[in-house]
């Protein structure tokens, strides 16, 4: 049960938008465990200044088009899985939008399925 926000600068088409949420969608599933039903995103675009990054800390160099993925998943994965799903996912979107891999910043934080409700109030 991940919850993904993706963060970017404006100015990409909805093509494009499209084309990153599948992306994810797709490495999450093939990579994350992630049942192929489960799929909640929200795309955050921010405007010059308001997207802070190092251009080359530990990697880089990165550009303009980078893209922070946070995912909030309701439990851990192994320590390999989740560096099968940084390679898969990095491929992907270089697939799917011509994304250099080194823009793409991945950030995992693990919750309880008590700390969700996905809907009427209910809980975990």
């Amino acid at each position: 049960m991940p919850f993904a926000r993706i963060s970017l600068h404006r100015g990409k088409s909805v093509e494009y938008l499209q084309a990153l949420s599948q992306g994810v969608h797709d490495a999450l599933v093939e990579s994350f465990e992630v049942p192929l039903a489960d799929r909640f995103q929200v795309i955050d675009q921010h405007e010059a200044g308001e997207l802070i990054f190092d251009r080359d800390y530990l990697g880089g160099p990165r550009s303009h088009d980078f893209v922070l993925i946070a995912i909030t998943a309701g439990r851990s994965r192994s320590t390999q899985t989740k560096q099968v799903f940084y390679q898969d996912l990095v491929k992907k979107l270089n697939r799917a939008t011509g994304l250099d891999p080194e823009d793409v910043m991945v950030v995992v934080t693990t919750t309880e399925a008590e700390d969700w409700s996905f809907g009427g109030g209910r809980g975990n």
